[in-house]
């Protein structure tokens, strides 16, 4: 204060105790918060400098949230695949099974002899889906037309899904016209000719309902392959970014891995004699199992790409955040050591202003 006089030594001893306090309000301050910048007053360089280095690092670690997402997304549908492949290999195990029945389990057998049937027709019965039908054969001229006219009877008694072949009556065959799951047995008299015995494989028709019945499992599973509203599996694509500035990124393209997409259609026609329609089927699901492997190998190519740049990412923003704190933190061994040296200055500081003030203080004892 102006109007408070000092003597040198203890003005100048004053000041060495300000100093030190100062310098020990900034050690404090370090010790207290562990950093030796703690604001652009302390090192506007280094502060700045840390502070875009922090700010890099979260921004990437923003985005490593978002590749984790893209890394589930990508194995939710290699889990798909993998469930998908399996059942496709069911699906082929069903269709080589069935290539080993016999088409008939017991071939419709024909006696007697026969030239037409007369004015006004023959009936016979059906046992056809559980429901016994009447079938009408209609007037023919000749063993020629037998064929022709039993068709066309069973149509008109509603089954559509089985064609006769034949010329003669110990060659009439029943043939399955389309996959519908049902069987025929016929044992009944036309004009004194006998025809017995059950129409299609019964195991070769399960094997085509089972078969369609895994195909549309497939196309449900495909559906339920998602992952946040993304189907990889369903042609959805998915980018995911790496940078903060969305410069370097990856497309991951969707596909489609239903039955569709895989070339696989409902089967029918397996209990035909020539076995194309199994063979069709067995190719079918072979490319199928190949376009799968393929499927899985680019996203599993896909999963490593992003993987590692995770890793990147995650070992990038530890070094952004370590060189932010190389700028910034402080020593604590050093400021520690710098703290007892400033209490053991400032109490230095203390004694000598008392012995500065003592020439004043011989003074008072001339009034004594």
């Amino acid at each position: 204060m102006a109007d408070i006089s000092l003597t040198a030594s203890m003005r100048s001893n004053l000041l060495s105790l300000q100093n030190t306090q100062s310098l020990m309000d900034t050690t404090q301050e370090r010790l207290s918060t562990g950093k030796k910048v703690n604001s652009a007053i302390d090192n506007p360089s280094s502060y700045y400098t840390a502070q875009s280095l922090t700010n890099r690092a979260s921004d990437l670690n923003a985005l490593l949230d978002s590749m984790g997402q893209g890394i589930q997304t990508i194995k939710a549908a290699n889990e798909g695949i993998e469930a998908i492949t399996a059942f496709v290999q069911q699906a082929k195990a069903i269709a080589n099974t069935a290539r080993d029945e016999s088409p008939k389990s017991d071939p419709i057998e024909g006696a007697g002899t026969f030239a037409a049937i007369g004015a006004g027709g023959a009936t016979f019965q059906v046992d056809y889906n559980g429901e016994t039908k009447t079938v009408t054969v209609a007037e023919t001229t000749g063993i020629g037309d037998l064929a022709a006219h039993i068709q066309a009877g069973l149509r008109t008694a509603g089954i559509n899904d089985i064609d006769v072949t034949g010329t003669t009556v110990d060659d009439i065959q029943f043939e399955r016209a389309a996959a519908s799951g049902s069987t025929m047995t016929i044992d009944a008299t036309i004009a004194g000719v006998s025809f017995k015995g059950e129409q299609g494989s019964t195991a070769r028709l399960s094997a085509e309902k089972r078969y369609n019945d895994i195909l549309n499992q497939i196309d449900q599973l495909a559906k339920d392959a998602g992952y946040k509203g993304v189907n990889l599996l369903q042609e959805n694509d998915l980018k995911v970014v790496f940078n903060e500035d969305r410069s370097s990124f990856l497309n991951i393209k969707g596909v489609n891995a239903d039955s569709t997409g895989l070339g696989l259609a409902a089967v029918s026609e397996w209990s035909n004699s020539n076995n194309t329609a199994i063979d069709t089927a067995i190719t079918d699901v072979e490319n199928a199992i190949n376009k799968l492997r393929n499927m899985a190998s680019e996203f599993g190519n896909n999963y490593s790409t992003v993987q590692n740049r995770e890793n990147f990412t995650s070992s990038l923003v530890n070094v952004l955040e370590e060189g932010a704190d190389k700028l910034t933190l402080a020593d604590m061994n050093e400021e520690s050591a710098n703290m007892l040296a400033l209490q053991t200055r400032q109490q230095l500081a203390i004694n000598s202003l008392s012995l500065a003030s003592q020439s004043a203080q011989s003074v008072l004892k001339l009034f004594g």
